[in-house]
């Protein structure tokens, strides 16, 4: 790594092959709307094969839950949005589709908002997350859920 310091930049170097990639699966056991921190356990596989800096890439594997960064103190933050995303995307709108149930095609509106994929620059083995961030899968369904994300690693 090389280190431009009057600019706050540095760079990867691969001269020695020291560049690398992993990838994994977390599964993420759900039960009704809610934000579930994922931010421990994704630093916790980085930790696990010794991760430099680079860049992980996450990518949730499904259509009514997303991933998100969002404040990590405050739970009301987190109350707040499930119920401006509840004001967005409402179960009572009458969709044609609803052979799911009715709160099905509100998770896929809620997903659409708010995406299933993130990228998220890692320096020194760890997520360079803000002070009050934390990294979140959010479900948007009643009941319960085996939720996947696929991680992808590429760094020192």
């Amino acid at each position: 790594m090389t280190s431009h310091s009057s600019l706050g930049l540095w760079t990867l170097e691969d001269a020695d092959g020291s560049l690398r990639q992993s990838m994994a699966r977390l599964v993420v056991p759900t039960k009704g709307q809610r934000f579930h921190q994922i931010s421990q356990p994704v630093n916790g596989w980085l930790k696990s094969f010794g991760a430099g800096d680079g860049l992980i890439t996450l990518f949730l594997r499904h259509t009514s839950a997303s991933l998100t960064i969002q404040e990590n103190t405050d739970p009301d933050v987190q109350a707040d949005i499930i119920d401006a995303l509840d004001r967005l995307a409402p179960e009572t709108v009458g969709y044609r589709h609803h052979m799911e149930g009715a709160d099905d095609m509100p998770a896929h509106i809620k997903t659409l908002l708010t995406g299933v994929n993130l990228q998220i620059p890692v320096i020194g083995g760890e997520m360079d997350l803000g002070t009050w961030q934390a990294l979140y899968l959010v479900e948007h369904r009643d009941g319960l859920h085996q939720r996947t994300v696929t991680l992808h690693y590429l760094g020192t």
